[in-house]
């Protein structure tokens, strides 16, 4: 027996004064799909959601429900206030049940002296008694907690006032009701949002055990290949209808257009043959042919010329070259010291950073990730503890928040670019076209942009800087799929730093090739991207371990040219002979090599079997980047082994002396 049909949406257009922003659109929601909707910003997905919740009204076309059909939408942004508890919020959800526990606590009050009514109250008692256990009236309690949890909150907040909450929080509350209400379709706007990698992972399993149906807006293209299982793209005003999980729709997508533009060249190619023979022949002894081939052409139905949409065009200039160690650091404490005593979020252990690594920075939110890198850029200090950039390092800063815009209510794109860099008007211009600021665009004020132009406006001031390290706090947020994309491939390509923080899993997982993981106020260190660490995970089945110990104690590296204490390990006279230094400090050099070797070495045997597992999954894209970490670990491990040779040379040279 085929699925019961839920909603079907046919026709539907909706224009704005005089701008259509989709025409025909058409499709059904049978129960129990998962169905995502994806396209660019500004494509109409959050217009098409609000229809179908009747919140907004198109200008043609129509929606039809099943009969009775209880329909959920959670907005991108939720704006309320309520002077109720978190808790006592989230049960809100159960309002048709409750008042059925209400109404049976009243019937039982009444019983007591009900005299000829109380086969009526027991008749109804028995009626809602039944309607309460079908509606999960005795999982309220516990169906609430677990769904809260999950969300991130804990029992300590369960009593405290909505109205305290933050934003962020408040949109989570929006969410735990939306889930617990249980409808028959969901319509979710970005439900990823405010959500660190846990809660993501557990609203992950919650939606793939859920038997209802959804529909769902997200550019979280992990999420919804985890989640969803046919992806409805709205591109140019128009629908197309994949039955497929996100990554399948994209090849199906390619193939789409690759067949359209075969398509379209064939034809156009017939129609200029066809037209060569009507101009040459159309007064000739042929004419009655040309004019019959002229009747066909007019009456051909034309394939239209396949279109994409303006990609960002993400280029870093020629930034120079920084020295192998990046950025070291000594333990540190991160966190605020305030007027009181200081708060602290992470201790971390040394930490080193060398040239061309890629450092994802994971943890819940609140851990204390965007601190540590405001503390690492110089904009907070640390409550202990020193950290150090290497040889010709020059940073470059992306703010969750978009702070390194100036904001002063008059301040433009073009404004921006003009003053912070030495670049005309005309030349700002054409740069900004390059993140789709086109005509007046780049003449609103920054605080009219949405989030979107502020997320590409602040890329495009922070490439203008040239850095060879880039700092990075959630530079995903508010760019469309395109646009994520054509960020990491700018990224992939970058020959320089990169230490990030980000949500998006697909994002981590291209650019990434060392996590560090905050966790419990401290930082473990794990090789690999993502699902390198999920694998480990699942393998290991408990919390990732430290790559080796000196991973979690301590990790500065002493290569050939630096000694335990930051100095060379051989100093040398003007004319190049070694000078001589005790035997306590060449013993001091050589137990710090060999450590550094033991480090290495450990890392070796941890890529070895990371690319085991890679091969046996026949994971081609992880052998590779695993392979690439391994030659460069490889050659750091030549550079110690030549680093304790010279040290062992030099101690030798101090012993013969001493005799």
């Amino acid at each position: 027996m085929p699925p019961t049909t839920l909603l079907t949406v046919s026709g539907l257009t909706k224009t704005y004064i005089t701008d259509q922003i989709f025409a025909e659109v058409g499709f059904q929601i049978a129960e129990r799909e998962h169905v995502a909707l994806v396209g660019v910003n500004g494509a109409g997905k959050s217009t098409i959601l609000r229809i179908i919740a009747g919140l907004e009204h198109a200008n043609a076309g129509g929606i039809v429900s099943a009969q009775g059909l209880r329909v959920t939408y959670l907005p991108q942004e939720t704006r309320f206030t309520s002077a109720n508890t978190l808790r006592a919020e989230a049960r809100r959800a159960f309002a048709p049940v409750l008042e059925m526990a209400a109404r049976m606590r009243e019937i039982e009050t009444a019983m007591a002296d009900a005299g000829d009514a109380l086969d009526d109250l027991l008749t109804e008692y028995d009626r809602l008694q039944t309607r309460f256990e079908a509606g999960g009236g005795y999982d309220v309690e516990h169906r609430t907690d677990e769904v809260l949890h999950g969300l991130g909150f804990t029992a300590a907040q369960f009593d405290e006032p909505v109205d305290q909450l933050s934003g962020g929080q408040k949109t989570r509350v929006a969410l735990a009701k939306a889930l617990l209400a249980d409808p028959d379709l969901l319509l979710l706007d970005e439900p990823t949002n405010h959500l660190d990698l846990e809660m993501l992972e557990w609203l992950e399993t919650f939606l793939r055990g859920w038997s209802g149906a959804c529909l769902i807006v997200s550019h979280d293209r992990y999420f919804l290949d985890r989640v969803t299982t046919r992806t409805l793209d709205l591109s140019f005003g128009r629908l197309e209808d994949y039955s497929a999980s996100y990554a399948r729709y994209l090849d199906l997508r390619t193939e789409r257009m690759t067949r359209w533009q075969k398509e379209y060249d064939a034809q156009q190619a017939h129609i200029t043959h066809q037209e060569e023979f009507i101009r040459k022949y159309g007064a000739g002894q042929r004419y009655r042919e040309a004019r019959g081939r002229q009747k066909k052409l007019d009456r051909l139905e034309r394939v239209e010329r396949p279109v994409e949409h303006d990609r960002l065009n993400l280029r870093l200039g020629g930034a120079s070259r920084s020295g192998r160690v990046v950025l070291s650091t000594n333990p540190l404490k991160i966190g605020y010291d305030g007027p009181g005593d200081p708060t602290q979020l992470i201790a971390t252990p040394e930490l080193e950073i060398e040239r061309g690594d890629r450092i994802g920075l994971m943890g819940p939110n609140g851990s204390g990730k965007t601190t540590l890198l405001k503390t690492l850029t110089g904009q907070l200090p640390p409550l202990k503890g020193r950290y150090t950039y290497g040889t010709n390092v020059k940073p470059g800063y992306y703010a969750q928040s978009h702070e390194q815009l100036r904001d002063s209510g008059k301040e433009t794109p073009l404004s921006l670019m003009v003053h912070s860099q030495a670049i005309s008007a005309e030349g700002a211009r054409t740069y900004l076209g390059r993140f789709l600021f086109s005509g007046d665009d780049v003449h609103k004020s920054i605080s009219a942009l949405s989030g979107g132009e502020r997320s590409r406006l602040a890329l495009a001031a922070l490439l203008l800087e040239q850095a060879n390290l880039l700092i990075l706090d959630e530079p995903t947020n508010h760019l469309d799929i395109q646009a994520r994309e054509t960020l990491e491939e700018m990224l992939a390509d970058f020959d320089g730093t990169i230490l990030f923080v980000s949500h998006d899993r697909y994002f981590m997982d291209r650019i990434a090739t060392t996590l560090w993981i905050v966790e419990e106020g401290g930082i473990t260190v794990s090789l690999g991207n993502y699902t390198d660490y999920q694998r480990r995970l699942g393998r290991r089945g408990a919390v990732a371990e430290p790559d080796t110990q000196e991973d979690t104690e301590t990790q500065p590296a002493a290569m050939s040219s630096v000694n335990g204490n930051g100095g060379p390990l051989i100093e040398r006279t003007a004319k190049g002979k070694p000078r001589r230094r005790n035997d306590a400090e060449a013993q001091r050099a050589m137990a710090h090599t060999e450590r550094e070797i033991g480090r290495l070495e450990g890392k070796l045997n941890e890529l070895s079997d990371a690319l085991a597992i890679a091969g046996i999954d026949q994971d081609v894209a992880a052998i590779a980047r695993l392979g690439e970490e391994y030659d460069r670990t490889q050659a750091a491990l030549d550079d110690a082994y030549a680093a304790w040779e010279t040290v062992s040379r030099a101690a030798e040279e101090l012993t013969v002396a001493g005799a």
